[in-house]
């Protein structure tokens, strides 16, 4: 298979492997830490009992880092990256420590919520960076593949340290403190990981090099608005990451509605809809795996931007056949197409943003891009707050998510014949 022959390939790239590595580790990581803070704080959206709730929790995780992420953005386009995953997980084995002590020394719950913001700040940044990098480790030829593997690795590695985490828990005598630990152990893993990498291997390129954090802070704003200017730009990047905006807010209000049948339209226990939940989700992580071995070969077949159109226009078909029912198994067949179409559709939008923005603005645009992610899934989760009735079942919600997609399909088709990536449309 052409998939299987192209992996080979990249993973014989010995600086690509380390890249796949240092994301491994990291997103390991944070599969521990954020099982150990939902453990002991409730600090999970899946645990809250309306949408309301559930948009506050989200507001809190996602909404304050952000804010000042397009300005950490700037600074990933002035710093060497290879140095922003060293210091960055360096910074995460500090302030997962302090959490555990905050664990043991049964501190207020504000320091907690605090503790959960500052390390997935320095989370995103990481990812930020990693994207921006992917690049400088792989041919042109193979990006889209790259960015097949690479992310999809990293969401397994943060199931596999989930589950890690809870069998850690259980070995401890439910000692969370604990768990928090082995997450600080791998982001300790991460950076010793980041030093097989030449410092200036993974950009920007030297001349944008400002080592000093007075000498990158100066102008951020001004920096900023000459991303956004870049972006704008280079319409493909700029169409695909509005596109990939709208299915992130289609597939979180999906979300909060599945979460709300889970917990009370199918199961008449909390224990029941946690389960149901978690079999929802899982089946759409499945939708994503196989989203990472389609899409290189649908993307090519398709064009970037035509596989975008291919996989929002199926979700508002599918989308509107198996979610009106509103029972389990359409709902799951659902889950499962949705996750596909999502993330077919984000490792495109990511391959047409590293193809067409310049080294020395990636940094910059992909923060953009991280903050379009969060504020579209926390609106997604307002929306839904205001549509969903208890019991989950809001057939104007469903209406509206698949008006949604296939407006996104309809736009994008004609926009497609003036879009070109590399050649290719």
């Amino acid at each position: 298979m052409a998939v299987v022959r192209d992996l080979r390939v990249l993973l014989r790239l010995r600086d690509f492997r380390r890249l796949l590595t240092l994301r491994l580790l990291s997103q390991g990581a944070d599969g521990v830490y954020q099982i150990a803070l939902a453990t002991y704080v409730v600090f999970s959206p899946e645990k809250q009992t309306s949408p309301a709730a559930i948009a506050s929790a989200m507001a809190v995780l996602l909404l304050p880092y952000s804010l000042v992420g397009p300005f950490a953005g700037v600074l990933l386009d002035r710093w060497r990256r290879r140095q922003v995953f060293l210091y960055g997980n360096l910074l995460r084995v500090l302030l997962a420590s302090a959490t555990a002590v905050l664990m043991l020394s049964h501190a207020p719950d504000w320091l907690f919520y605090a503790s959960a913001l500052c390390v997935t700040a320095v989370n995103r940044f990481v990812l930020s960076g990693l994207s921006a990098a992917l690049p400088r480790v792989v041919d042109a030829d193979r990006l889209m593949m790259a960015n097949s593997l690479s992310p999809t690795a990293g969401t397994l590695a943060a199931t596999v340290g989930g589950g890690l985490a809870f069998a850690v828990r259980l070995v401890a005598s439910d000692s969370d403190a604990a768990v928090v630990l082995l997450g600080a152990a791998l982001y300790l893993c991460a950076a010793l990981a980041s030093l097989r990498m030449d410092p200036h291997l993974l950009g920007p390129d030297r001349e944008l090099v400002q080592p000093r954090l007075g000498a990158a802070l100066t102008g951020t704003a001004r920096d900023l608005l000459s991303g956004m200017r870049h972006l704008a730009s280079r319409r493909p990047a700029a169409q695909a990451l509005a596109a990939m905006t709208v299915l992130r807010f289609c597939y979180g209000a999906l979300l909060v509605m599945v979460l709300m049948l889970c917990r009370y339209a199918w199961s008449s226990t909390e224990s029941e809809g946690l389960a149901l939940l978690g079999l929802a989700l899982g089946i759409s992580g499945a939708g994503f795996f196989v989203a990472a071995v389609v899409t290189p070969t649908a993307a090519g077949h398709f064009g970037a931007s035509g596989w975008i159109v291919v996989c929002a226009a199926a979700a508002a078909v599918l989308e509107l056949a198996l979610g009106l029912p509103f029972a389990p198994a359409p709902t799951l067949v659902a889950a499962f197409v949705l996750g596909l179409a999502t993330q077919g559709a984000k490792i495109a939008t990511d391959t047409v943003v590293q193809s067409s923005v310049d080294d020395g603005f990636r940094g910059r645009v992909f923060s953009v891009y991280d903050v379009l992610f969060n504020v579209s899934f926390v609106g997604a989760a307002g929306v839904a707050a205001l549509m969903l009735p208890p019991d989950g079942r809001s057939v104007p919600l469903v209406v509206l998510v698949a008006a949604l997609y296939g407006a996104v399909a309809l736009v994008m088709a004609r926009l497609r014949p003036r879009v070109k990536v590399n050649g290719t449309a």
